[in-house]
């Protein structure tokens, strides 16, 4: 449930209250019990934390490769093992 602030415009009192979605706007203030309350509306401090929210967060840090780089280097290095054992292979065939 979002939390809205209110503020009377008579006496000044401001306080916050938990509230949902469909409920009413308040509009008489608990102090001076005038109907003079408004919502305040407060610029929101909006924190994104884990990744994929910046461009900045899939690059790597200079000197470093990502992942994906050391998999496609681990994939390639793995091929020409093989491919380097395939062709001794048929040397040692080949020699016989």
């Amino acid at each position: 449930m979002p939390i809205y602030t209110y503020r009377c415009e008579n006496c000044g009192v401001q306080f916050d209250r938990q509230q949902h979605f469909d409920d009413p706007v308040l509009k008489k203030c608990p102090e001076c019990r005038k109907h003079t309350l408004r919502k305040v509306f407060l610029p929101v401090g909006i924190v994104f934390k884990g990744s994929g929210f910046y461009s900045t967060d899939h690059r790597s840090p200079s000197g470093q490769t990502s992942r994906k780089d050391d998999s496609k280097a681990e994939t390639k290095s793995k091929e020409s093992v093989k491919s380097e054992k395939k062709s001794e292979k048929k040397n040692a065939k080949n020699d016989d």
